[in-house]
C-alpha cells in the first residue's frame, strides 16, 4: 500500500458549496446531468458544465463515460476549478463491483493531479440512488484516497446527512 500526505477532512452540507480546486461529480454515463449529486452540480454550476459535456461527447466520449472512468470539465458557477466527472457501479448482491468503485476515487485523484487540484472534494458515490450501503461505500472511499499515490493534498468528503457523515467518520478515526 503506498502511503500518501492527504490530508482527509469530513463536512455534513452540499458539495455545490464548497470551496476546492476540484469538485467530484458522481455521474451517470452519460455525462449530461441527471439526478442527485449530478443534477445538483449541473444546476448550481450552470450551463457551462453542460457545453462542456456536450463537448466530450461529440469527441472522445461518443458512448459516454465507463463505470469508473474520470474526466474534467470547467466547473462553471462553482467555487472550485474543475469539476471531475466519475460514474460509479451500481450496487449489485449477485456481483462484487468494489473495485469499479475504488477506481471512481483513484481516477479523480489522477485527473486531479494531472490538473494540479491540490484540494478536492468528494461526494459518497454511489452511496445514493446507486444503491451501494454507505457503511461498505465509505470503506471503500476512505482505504481507497489513503492509498492513492497522488499529490492532492487535502481531501473533503461531503456527506448529505449525519448518517452519512457517521459512516465516514468511523473509516476516518
Amino acid at each position: 500500500m503506498t502511503t500518501n500526505n492527504t490530508t482527509i477532512k469530513l463536512v455534513q452540507g452540499d458539495i455545490t458549496r464548497q470551496t476546492a480546486d476540484a469538485i467530484v461529480n458522481a455521474a451517470n454515463s452519460s455525462l449530461l446531468g441527471g439526478g442527485g449529486v449530478d443534477g445538483a452540480i449541473h444546476r448550481r454550476g450552470g450551463p457551462a458544465i453542460l457545453e462542456a459535456c456536450r463537448k466530450l461527447r461529440a469527441s472522445h466520449y461518443g458512448k459516454g463515460l465507463r463505470t469508473g472512468q474520470a474526466v474534467a470539465t470547467t466547473a462553471g458557477e462553482l467555487d472550485a476549478q474543475w469539476v471531475i466527472h466519475t460514474v460509479g457501479p451500481v450496487h449489485s448482491r449477485e456481483e462484487d463491483r468494489s473495485d469499479q468503485l475504488a477506481s471512481c476515487y483513484r481516477e479523480s485523484l489522477r485527473v486531479a493531479d494531472e490538473l494540479g487540484a491540490r484540494t478536492v472534494a468528494f461526494p459518497a458515490v454511489s452511496a445514493g440512488i446507486y444503491g451501494w450501503p454507505m457503511d461498505d461505500a465509505a470503506r471503500i472511499a476512505v482505504e481507497t484516497v489513503r492509498a492513492a499515490d497522488t499529490s492532492v493534498e487535502e481531501v473533503t468528503f461531503v456527506l448529505f446527512d449525519e448518517a452519512a457523515y457517521e459512516a465516514f467518520d468511523r473509516q476516518v478515526s
